[in-house]
């Protein structure tokens, strides 16, 4: 076994020590919206036919029970994905907790994706409210958290570390 001498673990440990701490973090996986969905089930599988509301002139998905399975493999996965806000709790600093969707007018203009397609994710800091339709990266620990809201339901939860505009 080869030893190193105290000058040299001096060197390496100055070196590291120089680093911004960001720098010996592990770096997030990047994934997409069809990483949500568990291996072997297709999308066409999730969202069924469902009716057309010609009163109010919107489509109504009709979803079965593959909508609400998660990905295992992400449950605690540091990762870093893209999507649009969809704000829940603002004030005049921004936005702190919202849900994050696959596509622009996601639960607000069309009916809500199912659950394995949405994110709650809290944020320490604020995402300016000036940039709201923007999309974005989110950074953070990714969690299977089922919950129900008046919006829909949602299947994962995240809180934010980082947040950027995403630039494609």
């Amino acid at each position: 076994m080869a030893h190193l001498s105290r000058r040299t673990l001096i060197s390496v440990a100055a070196a590291f020590g120089a680093l911004p701490q960001h720098a010996l973090a592990a770096s997030p996986k990047i994934i997409g919206w069809e990483d949500l969905i568990p291996a072997g089930v297709p999308y066409g599988e999730i969202i069924g036919q469902g009716e057309i509301d010609a009163l109010n002139d919107t489509w109504l998905p009709e979803f079965d029970e593959n909508a609400s399975k998660l990905n295992k493999d992400l449950h605690g996965a540091y990762i870093k994905m893209p999507g649009y806000i969809l704000p829940i709790d603002v004030s005049t600093k921004g936005v702190t907790s919202f849900i994050l969707v696959p596509y622009v007018g996601a639960c607000i203009h069309t009916p809500p994706p199912p659950a394995n397609q949405l994110v709650f994710v809290d944020s320490k800091k604020p995402w300016p409210s000036d940039k709201l339709w923007d999309p974005v990266w989110v950074t953070g620990r990714m969690r299977h958290e089922m919950q129900s809201t008046s919006v829909a339901d949602i299947g994962y939860a995240l809180t934010a570390e980082a947040m950027e505009v995403y630039v494609w």
